[in-house]
């Protein structure tokens, strides 16, 4: 499944209700968090589309998807557990059609504690939580809708972590360069 055809059938839910986000409860400067992920899901979406560009640790892919009269690209890293080598973890940002909307999606692996939500920190700064709105057959899902102050921590980071938990007490980083980040960003058409 194409990356952009798994934001696609998040958007639709979204649009139809399925999925509501109560940006008041999300720390993430002000923006509403949809994650998800598999390793094996990760692996695909960080094939899918070609690679346009390489910023830092950061790739900017495209692809038309079918029907779509317009190429989508989006800024992508893939990372994986430091201590857990079967856990993976995809963070997609890209702009909406409309230019109006910066989105962040994150894919984490099935198994995730859903009430403790997704963690996120930028230099061991936290940043918030976000709660988890949806599980698909290869993960549970969030997304950001990104402000100003959220881009501006992005860009002038070294270093985000982002943490899942599988029991309440045991938390989980992935440790995620912000090198490119910022380039790549402004490359994203």
């Amino acid at each position: 499944m194409a990356i952009f055809d798994v934001a696609r059938r998040l958007r639709a839910c979204a649009l139809a209700g399925a999925a509501v986000l109560v940006a008041a409860t999300l720390p993430f400067a002000g923006a509403a968090v949809l994650v998800a992920a598999t390793l094996p899901f990760a692996g695909q979406a960080a094939a899918q589309g070609a690679v346009r560009s390489v910023h830092g640790d950061w790739q900017i892919r495209c692809e038309t998807p079918p029907g779509a009269q317009n190429e989508q690209c989006a800024l992508m890293q893939s990372v994986t557990a430091e201590d857990r080598p079967n856990l993976g973890l995809v963070v997609i940002v890209l702009k909406t059609s409309d230019q109006k909307s910066r989105l962040m999606r994150v894919v984490a692996p099935l198994g995730v504690l859903i009430p403790s939500g997704l963690g996120l920190k930028i230099d061991n700064n936290d940043v918030g939580r976000a709660g988890f709105v949806r599980c698909l057959p290869n993960g549970c899902i969030a997304e950001v809708v990104m402000d100003d102050n959220l881009i501006g921590k992005l860009r002038n980071g070294q270093t985000s972590t982002f943490i899942i938990f599988q029991t309440p007490e045991e938390g989980i980083g992935f440790p995620m360069s912000l090198k490119g980040f910022g380039e790549g960003y402004d490359q994203l058409p």
